[in-house]
């Protein structure tokens, strides 16, 4: 587009205005609009962080005290250590910033001799057994605690919310501020443009009132023409100011489109919120899923191993010429069923009690050369592994089945020499 000329009825051409699309808006003005909503995102970056290093200092000093309360003990009421230990269980299992707020505690507690540690623990993993008392001079002990926030934390993620709650709404009533402060300079701008255009309409009229007239008559005096000449140069000066209010009102509503545009970024902010929320909702019970699932099998293999210590015990009572490895007595109590095991055990005794005359048993095939390996079934698809025993006659190594024949082959191969 180029130059927007205008003519009057009396055949001359008023000054030409600058279009709206001949005013480019600068980069740098355009990185100015958005300063405020820059520096709301800075600041609401720098209050999250420092927000968190302040309650981990608030929270180290608030546990500081505790744990070393915690450490002044009577060595008379027991075991020092013992009693240091279960102040300490007691005291992060019953902290709401723990169980809640999943803020990570780890008390350290040394005793007097600066090297023996009683507690070292935190509310996540197991600490230390207690040291034994005799012989040990404990007290007076020293304590230190470290605390950390983790950042994908129940704590972390509700400061992190509130902060932007606060930038969302910030951010919406600064927009909402300058579309309407936009809006009165537009009003504002329209108004006095149509003021000014009724006046140069006014002008126009007169001058062609008293063209009209001089053309009917000659000028009476020098008066006259210095008065055309002055309405002349007040059209001229009032076009001018009219182009300059044309181009501000351009301006003014390529401001109003970017505060839409705002609104609408808004808007999005908003609705990426509401989808955070919700996802760290399904996260949180994917997490206590996954913590009871962890304590469970934690349960589990507690049992286990109860069980695989039981059953070595009354193996290594009841058969006297028979070395059952732990890796064998995890294997049978795998086996789950009750019969599959007694069918495991009748193997077991026939083999410690009359080797000669066990049925089935034959070398393990594909092994280095130095294992010699023998398998003993049992059940129908059972298999039993041994070999040669150093202190007893026979060591039973794994107890396996047809579908765990290859990690038992694995596992024998592995075997260092001299088995």
């Amino acid at each position: 587009m180029g130059e927007v000329v205008a003519s009057d009825p009396t055949g001359l051409e008023r000054p030409p205005l600058q279009s709206e699309a001949e005013r480019p808006t600068s980069a740098l003005e355009r990185l100015a609009s958005f300063r405020f909503a820059y520096l709301a995102i800075f600041a609401f970056l720098v209050a999250y962080v420092f927000t968190l290093r302040g309650l981990e200092r608030a929270l180290t000093a608030h546990y500081g005290g505790a744990v070393t309360a915690a450490a002044r003990v009577d060595p008379k009421a027991g075991p020092v250590a013992t009693q240091i230990d279960a102040k300490l269980r007691a005291l992060l299992r019953e902290s709401a910033w723990v169980r809640i707020g999943q803020v990570r505690v780890r008390p350290v507690v040394i005793a007097a001799d600066g090297r023996t540690l009683l507690f070292v623990g935190d509310g996540g993993l197991p600490a230390l057994p207690p040291v034994a008392d005799a012989g040990r001079d404990l007290l007076p002990a020293s304590a230190d605690v470290q605390v950390s926030i983790p950042y994908n934390s129940l704590l972390a993620n509700g400061v992190l919310i509130v902060y932007a709650s606060l930038l969302i709404a910030t951010l919406a009533l600064h927009t909402r501020r300058l579309a309407q402060k936009e809006l009165a300079e537009l009003a504002a701008l329209t108004h006095a443009r149509d003021a000014i255009a009724l006046r140069a309409q006014g002008i126009e009229r007169e001058l062609e009132d008293v063209r009209t007239r001089l053309a009917s008559a000659p000028p009476e005096n020098d008066m006259q023409a210095r008065e055309i000449a002055a309405l002349g140069e007040e059209r001229t000066a009032l076009y001018e100011r009219l182009g300059e209010l044309e181009a501000r009102e351009g301006e003014l509503r390529r401001t109003s489109a970017r505060a839409g545009e705002l609104e609408e970024e808004r808007r999005a902010l908003e609705q990426l919120l509401d989808e955070a929320s919700r996802e760290l909702e399904t996260k949180d019970g994917e997490l206590t899923e996954l913590r009871a699932q962890v304590k469970q099998a934690g349960k589990l293999a507690a049992r286990s191993a109860k069980d695989s210590e039981l059953l070595g015990r009354r193996f290594a009572a009841l058969y006297k010429q028979l070395e059952v490895d732990a890796r064998a007595l995890d294997d049978i109590v795998a086996l789950g069923d009750e019969s599959l095991r007694l069918r495991a055990e009748e193997a077991l005794k026939r083999l410690s009690d009359d080797p000669e005359s066990t049925l089935v048993r034959r070398k393990v095939g594909g092994l280095p050369p130095h294992l010699s390996i023998f398998e003993l079934g049992f059940a129908g698809k059972g298999r039993i592994y041994y070999t040669q025993g150093a202190t007893r006659r026979f060591r039973v190594l794994a107890v396996g089945a047809k579908n765990s024949q290859n990690a038992d082959l694995e596992f024998l191969s592995r075997l260092p020499k001299g088995t």
